[in-house]
């Protein structure tokens, strides 16, 4: 008997101490601490923006928002009748939260059939492919933190539909997005990291 439960300790020791991969850094209001605890995320985000032009503190706005910088975020579970679940409210998942369909329509465009999104590497590529793509099809600034995420969180045919106009909780959002890109910009100049 005391050989299980030594067996069954062991087991729940190792799963607690396993994985880890979806815990976000700590002080997510500081770019500063964020790059300086995840050393190759920096790398990571000035490779999309040489690559797609997309900047660091943009990409690390729409990923605070979208995830909270946890690596296998997902959307809450739907209820019917408030108790019995009904699968989750979409299908987006991890850091970059890219729906499938999304996620596959990059896989194929950039032949990266191997790319995860719960892999930080791969989805700010994936954010980097989809706001170039957002600034050729619609003509959205780079720079431009509010309207990128929305046409991020609404699709390009939302957003040139003007989706976002009818939901106010959105447009809230958006700006604080872009709020927290500019936070994120200043902050890296500060500590020479931009």
């Amino acid at each position: 008997m005391k050989k299980i439960f030594t067996a069954l300790a062991l087991v729940l020791i190792v799963s607690a101490c396993g994985g880890g991969g979806g815990t976000p850094p700590r002080n997510l209001d500081n770019a500063c601490s964020i790059v300086s605890q995840r050393a190759s995320w920096l790398s990571d985000m000035k490779s999309v923006e040489r690559k797609w032009g997309i900047p660091v503190h943009v990409q690390m706005a729409t990923i605070h928002q979208e995830s909270k910088f946890v690596s296998d975020a997902r959307t809450p579970f739907r209820y019917a009748i408030g108790v019995i679940p009904m699968g989750r409210q979409s299908s987006a998942y991890g850091f970059s939260q890219a729906l499938d369909a999304t996620w596959k329509e990059y896989q194929v465009d950039q032949r990266r059939f191997g790319a995860k999104r719960e892999k930080f590497r791969d989805a700010v590529d994936f954010m980097g492919w989809y706001m170039h793509g957002s600034t050729e099809r619609l003509g959205i600034s780079k720079y431009d933190a509010r309207s990128q995420y929305l046409a991020y969180h609404e699709g390009r045919t939302g957003f040139a539909r003007g989706s976002y106009n009818a939901k106010s909780w959105l447009l809230r959002v958006s700006q604080a997005v872009a709020d927290r890109s500019e936070m994120y910009r200043n902050q890296l100049i500060r500590c020479g990291k931009a």
